[in-house]
């Protein structure tokens, strides 16, 4: 390698005015150098300064301009300080102008350090961040806890009180219970912002536009971030906002190999020995995007059948404590005994946050099958990406999302160079024009008044017209009430219509509602088939595994996860539906249980109230500290050891999660691992979560 050829090459681009193509050619001579151990010339310097990413200088080796340049650039980011590319100065200043701004950025631009470094400088009293999943939700909570906790309250669920000093980090569904208790935010951060566009997500769309709307009302600032995005239709809710638009800042290079060419079909038994060619080639982390559940499957059971048991401490103890804990029978355990894992929306979250943990670990995990949960669940990253299906669910992948997962491939520092093999033929290339349009369905949740200004005069009738049905089914007050306190959790306003129209129509069907208070789940199953019938397609399976499901995991703080599952047999249930069961009976099920239940106090009987069964639902009948620990990375069976033990009552009724986290933390994490009962992998695990908590932890 001359690498002073390679810079002239790079200074003539960089001169031709041809700054992208400039800066992937230095990143892969920065590759190149980094393989050998060789260090920087200073004229490589000088290229990387001209280039703007500035973070790559070498100061050991720098002039006193470059030096300069790195520490010029270089911010605290909290507890410790970071040097910025060029593009993320431009954005931070403009931020700390007092600037509402939508930005554009690949995966590697580093969007997280600029919302640390604002924090960090302005001080502000309430930072409000919205992210796309619960994995990301506590991902970004043990970022900034580690920084901040110290001067700020870190919120990430309901009913914790207010402190002086408040960061929010929520799911747009969460946001709501806090609506009512925040008169002003100094910023607001929209992760993921195109996902408000119902092109991009029909599910989540509808309540973060109207999130955005709710929480724009009382901003001082907003800051909205998104991938991959070259257009920003013109909308009310980026309404004054100014639109970096698409800074095509890369700090590392992608180098795609089309292995698809090569391939004669795309079939699980053409594929495979390419992608076990990949595999056994190179030792470095690879990433698999399956693209669907069943394409997991297809991928697990050729990893499992050809590659051999690695026999690693973590995939030995990790595999074991899988059989002890889920089932003996699941492919997740024969697969980290080849050390590899699985990440998909469907699965506990503690399983997998742990899994990604030992997927960035030296010796943990070297390959992870994933669908596009890992693209909107966690930020992390690998050398090798390999797409095996180009496919999203049943669709066919959009370049959008096809962008989104290569930017998966490298990392700052540690890969220069991101290696994607394609083992389909990739997306058309398009740009991408998001538009974010005002769903009608949430109209029943705005104001006439209020939000006027971001409605059509077409859609301020609807307003008005479904605020005089309802008020003629529960009255004026009531209305307002449920309104102002944001109490009925579904996003569709016809849809909360008809259920209060069939109340007030045919009161005698609601009569057995109580029973869902009943301490036998043999009384739930008329109402529950009738809760349930109200949305009849939104359970992906037959409404009596919905039933059957609910009313065998009342147990679930009792038994076991083997012993629960050994009770879903006889109803055709494995592994993999109760993941996703338990996900649509905990948030599908228990919001709809919820707003049944505020109508049915106010139209058909004040002397019923489930908000206990509502609460239990919710909680997927664990105690409530013990779910939400989960979301802290604390799986729900070590909880039940360390409480057997007395480490701990989860059992009190004043155990909140604030209350269980300090109790933690003053009885120390060396207390907490005496416990007998605790297994190797229960240790490595419960040392994980208390980083989580711990402003010093790792």
């Amino acid at each position: 390698m001359d690498i002073f050829e390679s810079c002239q090459s790079i200074n003539d681009l960089l001169s031709d005015g041809s700054p992208h193509e400039a800066r992937n050619q230095l990143i892969q001579l920065l590759d190149e150098i980094k393989e050998e151990s060789r260090s920087y010339p200073q004229y490589l310097n000088k290229l990387i300064r001209e280039a703007g990413l500035y973070p790559y200088i070498d100061t050991s080796t720098a002039s006193w301009q470059e030096q300069f340049i790195h520490n010029a650039f270089s911010v605290n980011i909290g507890t410790e300080k970071a040097t910025l590319h060029r593009e993320q100065s431009t954005v931070l200043a403009k931020l700390l102008d007092g600037r509402d701004i939508a930005v554009s950025a690949p995966t590697s631009f580093g969007k997280s350090f600029i919302i640390d470094a604002f924090i960090t400088i302005k001080d502000p009293k309430t930072v409000v961040i919205l992210v796309p999943t619960i994995a990301l939700m506590d991902e970004t909570r043990r970022r900034l806890y580690k920084k901040f906790s110290r001067t700020y309250n870190i919120i990430t669920t309901s009913d914790i009180p207010l402190a002086e000093k408040n960061i929010f980090i929520f799911p747009q569904e969460r946001v709501f219970s806090y609506i009512s208790k925040l008169e002003h935010i100094d910023l607001l951060v929209i992760d993921e912002f195109y996902k408000a566009s119902f092109k991009h997500d029909k599910e989540r769309s509808p309540s973060l536009v109207k999130a955005i709307l709710k929480l724009s009302h009382i901003s001082q600032q907003r800051y909205y971030l998104a991938p991959n995005i070259k257009k920003l239709t013109e909308n009310s809710f980026t309404k004054n906002m100014e639109f970096l638009e698409y800074l095509d800042f890369n700090t590392v290079f992608l180098k795609k190999f089309d292995v698809y060419k090569n391939i004669s079909g795309t079939s699980k038994e053409k594929k495979a020995p390419f992608l076990l060619e990949i595999i056994n080639k190179h030792s470095e982390k690879s990433l698999i995007y399956a693209g669907s559940i069943s394409e997991i499957k297809n991928v697990s059971d050729i990893l499992i059948s050809n590659l051999p048991r690695t026999r690693t401490p973590y995939s030995e103890h990790f595999s074991k404590w899988i059989r002890e804990n889920y089932s003996q029978d699941w492919e997740l355990a024969d697969l980290a005994e080849r050390s590899v894992g699985i990440h998909t929306g469907r699965l506990h979250r503690s399983l997998s946050q742990i899994q990604i943990k030992l997927f960035e670990y030296p010796r943990g995990f070297n390959t992870i099958i994933s669908t596009s949960s890992i693209i909107e669940g966690v930020n992390t990253s690998a050398e090798n990406v390999i797409i095996w299906r180009s496919k999203l669910g049943n669709f066919n992948l959009k370049d959008f999302t096809y962008k989104n997962i290569i930017g998966r491939g490298g990392r700052m520092f540690k890969h220069f160079v991101g290696k994607i093999y394609l083992l389909e033929s990739p997306p058309r290339e398009e740009d991408t024009q998001l538009d974010i349009e005002f769903p009608d369905q949430i109209l029943g949740g705005l104001d006439e008044i209020t939000d006027r200004d971001s409605l059509s005069e077409s859609q301020i009738e609807k307003v008005i017209e479904y605020k005089s049905k309802m008020t003629s089914i529960i009255g004026k007050e009531e209305f307002k009430r449920l309104r102002e306190s944001n109490l009925l959790q579904d996003s569709d306003s016809d849809f909360l219509l008809n259920l209060a129209l069939s109340m007030q129509n045919t009161p005698e069907e609601w009569n057995g509602f109580s029973y869902l208070n009943s301490d036998s789940p043999s009384k739930w199953d008329n109402m529950l088939y009738k809760i349930i019938k109200l949305k009849p397609g939104a359970w992906d399976t037959k409404w009596s595994k919905v039933v059957n499901f609910t009313k065998i995991i009342s147990k679930n703080w009792q038994s076991p996860i083997p012993e629960i599952l050994e009770k879903l047999k006889p109803h055709e249930i494995d592994i993999e539906d109760f993941f996703q069961l338990e996900r649509s009976v905990t948030f599908k099920l228990s919001s709809l249980l919820s707003d049944a239940n505020e109508l049915h106090k106010i139209i058909v009987n004040p002397e019923t109230d489930i908000s206990k069964f509502v609460w239990k639902v919710r909680h997927a009948f664990l105690p409530s500290a013990v779910y939400e620990l989960e979301e802290y990375g604390l799986p729900r069976m070590i909880s039940r050891k360390l409480h057997l033990s007395k480490f701990i009552d989860f059992n009190s009724p004043d155990l909140t999660l604030p209350v269980a986290i300090q109790y933690f933390q003053e009885m120390g994490e060396e207390e907490a691992l005496k416990i007998s009962s605790l297994s190797q992998f229960d240790k490595f695990v419960l040392r994980y979560f208390y980083a989580g908590i711990t402003p010093n932890g790792i």
